[in-house]
């Protein structure tokens, strides 16, 4: 099963043995711990749970600390329900870490972007403004008029200035590059979203 999750560290180089340099971004993964498995047959459908990273026991509410008993506390919880099953030769307090993956495999990373506040329309939706012309007066990044003449109302969709940023973010068609089995780091091609410490599951993909 290739599935890891990490937490992003920082944008690099990467030079591949043909001599091209490739933009890549390094991320601290794993080891995640195995804390249940889901099968068809007990909970209608199959799915493995996976636990990352470390908390403060107070910080935990008493029914998760009771549900992973002497797995330990997690920071980060989450699912995964692989597409081809596999999931029958895990079992709880099984560990999965970079080795899960090798240079070359094809990944799709999902994160949560950074978030921009709110913006006006001019940043948010790449609008041009207002004419620079004689007689404009701070209508530069103005949105303009909005139209909806006709149903007397704000169209369900209208591009306006709105909270930006702070979305799940799917990347997909990227490469694995290098692994540091020692240091739990894998380096994969191209700009994953987030900051740094943003959490990114890292899923494995066949592109045939």
């Amino acid at each position: 099963m290739k599935f890891l999750l990490a937490t992003k560290q920082e944008m690099t180089q990467y030079f591949s043995d043909d001599g091209k340099c490739v933009a890549a971004t390094l991320l601290s993964a794993g080891p995640v711990t195995v804390t249940e498995v889901r099968t068809k047959e007990r909970d209608g459908y199959e799915a493995v749970q996976f636990g990352f990273g470390t908390q403060l026991p107070k910080r935990v509410n008493k029914p998760q600390i009771g549900a992973l008993k002497e797995l330990g506390v997690f920071r980060y919880m989450r699912e995964y329900r692989p597409k081809s099953g596999g999931v029958a030769d895990l079992k709880a307090g099984d560990k999965i870490t970079v080795e899960a993956f090798a240079p070359g495999d094809d990944v799709e990373v999902s994160g949560t972007s950074k978030g921009k506040g709110f913006q006006g329309v001019v940043k948010r939706h790449g609008f041009h403004g207002g004419p620079r012309s004689h007689g404009q007066k701070h209508s530069e990044r103005e949105p303009g008029s909005i139209g909806a003449t006709g149903p007397q109302r704000v169209v369900a969709g209208t591009r306006m200035a709105g909270r930006m940023g702070s979305d799940r973010v799917t990347v997909k068609g990227l490469k694995v590059l290098a692994i540091d089995k020692a240091n739990n780091l894998l380096l994969v091609s191209g700009a994953i979203p987030g900051r740094r410490g943003t959490l990114i599951e890292v899923k494995g993909y066949s592109t045939k």
